[in-house]
C-alpha cells in the first residue's frame, strides 16, 4: 500500500477547496480563467502550504499580477477554506508559479517539428 499519510490527504482536500474558491468566489480581473492548481505541498505539521499554480497563454507580467492578487486575497481564501475544509488549523498559503505544463507543450512542439522535418527529408530522398 502506498504511503498516503494525513498531510497528503489534507493537501488534496486543500487543492480542491482552493480551486473552487479561486474560480467561484474571487472576482479579481487579474486572475485569468485558464489556470490550474497542480498540487499543494503541505508540511507534516500542517502549518504551511505551498500552492503550485500553472497559467496558460498569459504574459509574464500578467502571471505576476495574478500571484500578487492571490497573495492579497490569501486572508479571504484561508477564511473560506476554513468553511469548506475541516482542518484543525488553516495553514499559511504561499502561491508559486509552475511552468511545467508550458514547458512540456514547448517540448512537444519541438518534437513534432523534428518528426515533420524527418518525414519531409525521407520523402525528398524517395523522389530522387
Amino acid at each position: 500500500m502506498p504511503d498516503y499519510d494525513r498531510a497528503s490527504r489534507q493537501a488534496e482536500e486543500l487543492r480542491r477547496g482552493l480551486d473552487a474558491i479561486i474560480r467561484n468566489e474571487i472576482k479579481d480581473p487579474r486572475i485569468p480563467e485558464m489556470f490550474t492548481i497542480l498540487k499543494v505541498d503541505l508540511t507534516r505539521d500542517l502549518k504551511y502550504a505551498k500552492v503550485y499554480i500553472s497559467v496558460m497563454l498569459q504574459e509574464e507580467a500578467e502571471k505576476k499580477a495574478m500571484l500578487k492578487a492571490l497573495k492579497g486575497a490569501s486572508g479571504f481564501i484561508r477564511r473560506e477554506l476554513g468553511k469548506k475544509v475541516i482542518i484543525r488549523s488553516m495553514p499559511e498559503l504561499t502561491f508559486v508559479l509552475d511552468d511545467s505544463i508550458e514547458y512540456s507543450v514547448h517540448i512537444n512542439q519541438l518534437l513534432e517539428e523534428i518528426a515533420s522535418d524527418k518525414e519531409e527529408s525521407e520523402t525528398d530522398g524517395e523522389k530522387e
